[in-house]
């Protein structure tokens, strides 16, 4: 016999841009669906905020660095740069507006209400690819958390960004010794291959564990000086 907490509760369900998203509650967890694919919920966040934290290791002491988070996700990314003053500024770019009004004024403001407010950060709502593709900012660090994956991505128009044409135009919004960081649900030494391909060097795969399965990891890269 199932009970409240087995069942999910229905928060909102949109039509975006890109097809249905769905913010829920299960149990005492909010989770973001897409297309009817799980993509993330409010569990855990050690691998969203470690994708943060090894981009600022690796990028090493710069004042005033410029960050650009590539999905807003549940927040743990965002939430996690706002709490170090180290950076500079924090630039989020999301292309579901659903789930940027369900940070501003929904349930996940609990989780990001603090650093929406902060004046460092800075939401855009726009596709990462086409951002990427298109603007002139450039940043000291890159941090993608849009896909499950470079080899599993959520929509197929996302594949190019983790191409060599998608990491050049990645590598040209990054400042000489910037870093790029790719969150992943599992490693891919071909990635790898493909990031030193691209010029990147010091390239790592650094693993964080997860209560069950293959360990989270965070791809890194840094552009030549």
């Amino acid at each position: 016999m199932s009970t409240s907490y087995d069942t999910p509760e229905v928060l909102d369900r949109r039509e975006g841009p890109y097809g249905e998203v769905v913010l829920r509650r299960h149990g005492a967890l909010l989770q973001i669906i897409a297309n009817g694919c799980f993509l993330m919920d409010t569990s855990d966040g050690r691998s969203e905020r470690r994708l943060v934290d090894a981009a600022l290791d690796a990028l090493g002491v710069r004042p005033g660095a410029r960050l650009l988070l590539g999905g807003l996700g549940v927040g743990f990314s965002l939430a996690h740069a706002a709490a170090d003053p180290r950076w500079g500024r924090i630039t989020v770019v999301e292309r579901e507006p659903a789930v940027i009004d369900w940070h501003r004024a929904g349930p996940l403001s609990a989780f990001t209400a603090e650093a929406l407010a902060d004046p460092r950060t800075e939401i855009l709502e726009a596709d990462l690819v086409s951002y990427v593709n298109e603007t002139s900012a450039t940043y000291d660090a890159l941090c993608l958390d849009i896909d499950n994956g470079p080899g599993w991505t959520v929509t197929e128009g996302n594949d190019g960004l983790y191409s060599p044409a998608g990491l050049a135009s990645c590598a040209r919004l990054l400042r000489p010794s910037g870093v790029l960081a790719v969150w992943s649900a599992e490693p891919s030494p071909e990635f790898e291959e493909t990031l030193r391909n691209a010029g990147f060097q010091q390239v790592r795969t650094e693993e964080i564990p997860v209560a069950r399965g293959v360990p989270d990891v965070v791809h890194l890269g840094v552009r030549p000086e």
